[in-house]
């Protein structure tokens, strides 16, 4: 009888050999099944979170009209689907394939931060392709700069296996949520230089909320948590945009919030954080997550829970 790991073997090799096949069919296959195929089942026939991305667009663009936002939400569709289909592609993406599809621009900034041995801390936001973003090791001049992202793990464990392999294909590391400053102060203490990428626009959990802001027209939760390791670590904050240029091409672009963390007050990082995901979302309005349960949590239910 075979033993859990060696099931999760299995089940793990088959599905990345059926990932690895999809990722060989040509950019224009690819693009041709999330327009005829997964677009019109993912939108037409699921409605896949349909209610939540009109909801989310009507609250966070109030000045547009219905027809303005119907527009967006099909653009948004369309670039989900294309992220579908991208993420299967970058198991066969060579180094130099990717280096013809992402770009970076600002990167001299970070890698001069880092080269003097302060740490660097990166705000990334839910832009497509964000998985892409992972590829930034293969641009950078200095090769002992240390470049990783934190992520949640999946609860499926061929999955996670899955997306870890392909994150760190490129020479970026993942690190746990639940380990993050402990793994960036000990690279910090063993004289490391490293540049770690934070993706804070989603929802806290109840007991993780010790901040609100106004964000997109609505009263909104934050993660506070990258500023207090930014803080921690003395490091250098930067926001990272990204959007997509073309089909199948992307740029993102380091922008700096401070420095040093000391010359702020509390809270002011996470707050210019959202400003600058705010004005990208009005510059390119699909160009976001919007499935994402963004403002599930309510101020009046907090301040209840805090009560009890």
């Amino acid at each position: 009888m075979l033993h859990l790991h060696q099931r999760m073997d299995i089940l793990y090799t088959i599905t990345r050999s059926l990932w690895n096949l999809g990722s060989k069919f040509p950019f224009k296959m690819q693009y041709f099944l999330s327009d005829y195929l997964i677009y019109p089942v993912l939108y037409h026939v699921a409605g896949y979170r349909k209610k939540v991305v009109r909801n989310n667009l009507k609250n966070s663009f109030p000045e547009k009209t219905a027809d303005e936002r119907l527009s967006i939400e099909r653009e948004f569709y369309h670039l989900l689907c294309d992220y579908f289909v991208e993420t299967v592609k970058l198991a066969d993406m060579k180094p130099d394939t990717m280096r013809k599809h992402m770009s970076f621009k600002g990167m001299e900034k970070v890698e001069q931060y880092a080269n003097q041995g302060r740490s660097v801390v990166v705000y990334i936001a839910h832009s497509p392709n964000w998985e892409w973003i992972t590829s930034l090791p293969l641009f950078l001049q200095d090769k002992s700069i240390i470049f990783g992202q934190i992520y949640h793990p999946l609860y499926n464990k061929v999955f996670d296996r899955l997306f870890l392999n392909l994150r760190e294909q490129y020479g970026s590391i993942s690190i746990p949520m639940k380990s993050t400053l402990r793994q960036i102060v000990e690279m910090k203490k063993a004289g490391k230089h490293f540049c770690i990428g934070f993706v804070a626009d989603q929802t806290p959990k109840w007991e993780a909320i010790h901040h609100w802001l106004d964000f997109m027209h609505q009263d909104t939760p934050v993660f506070t948590g990258t500023e207090k390791i930014a803080r921690r670590t003395d490091s250098a904050v930067f926001f990272m945009s990204l959007r997509k240029v073309k089909r199948s091409v992307y740029e993102a672009e380091f922008h700096e919030i401070t420095p040093d963390c000391s010359q702020l007050p509390e809270n002011a990082i996470t707050e210019q954080y959202f400003k600058l995901v705010e004005e990208h979302l009005h510059r390119y309005p699909a160009q976001w997550l919007w499935t994402h349960k963004r403002w599930k949590r309510t101020r009046e239910e907090w301040e209840k829970r805090r009560k009890r």
